[in-house]
């Protein structure tokens, strides 16, 4: 009778029943599907700071170079003082130097030479402006003002970006 006791709980023992094996593929789809939606908004997340920085890292740069080239003229072209323009002209010791806003984009020329875009394609400009804002016996003074979005050709939320970029710059030299 004791080995029929022992080998009754042997039985018991030794299977998984179906409810118990429906529970842990429940439980494992469930793990799997939170894991897949985590990895998606990590992922959406990435590309969105990404677009943010693209935009951030060309507006800054674009400023830069055109505030250097401000400190570096002799003087203002145009726009005339106190008024605004979608271009910016400056007389430098080697020539001229002129900025455009056209066509979406930041172009600049020097002397009669051909326009070099200095934003990408992926990006484009909109409300841009230069306003001098010079006043006489003081040295030019330029205000410079636009915005940057990031091309979404697909309308993907993750590559909507917009900033808007403001910046003034003096002359050197009176």
């Amino acid at each position: 009778m004791n080995t029929f006791i022992v080998h009754k709980m042997k039985n018991k023992n030794s299977g998984v029943t179906f409810i118990e094996l429906l529970l842990y593929i429940s439980l494992s789809a469930i793990i799997l599907m939170v894991s897949a939606v985590f990895l998606s908004l990590l992922l959406r997340s990435r590309v969105k700071n990404q677009t943010m920085a693209e935009v951030g890292q060309q507006g800054i740069q674009m400023m830069q170079l055109i505030t250097q080239e401000i400190r570096n003229a002799d003087s203002i072209n145009s726009p005339s003082t106190g008024s605004v323009g979608t271009t910016l002209s400056l007389a430098t010791s080697g020539g001229t130097r002129t900025f455009t806003f056209s066509g979406g984009n930041l172009q600049m020329q020097e002397g009669g030479g051909t326009q070099i875009p200095l934003s990408s394609s992926r990006v484009t400009l909109s409300n841009a402006t230069f306003h001098n804002l010079s006043r006489a016996g003081t040295p030019g003074i330029v205000r410079i003002q636009f915005t940057l979005t990031h091309i979404n050709p697909n309308g993907q939320n993750e590559y909507t970006f917009s900033r808007d970029f403001t910046t003034s710059s003096a002359l050197r030299h009176p």
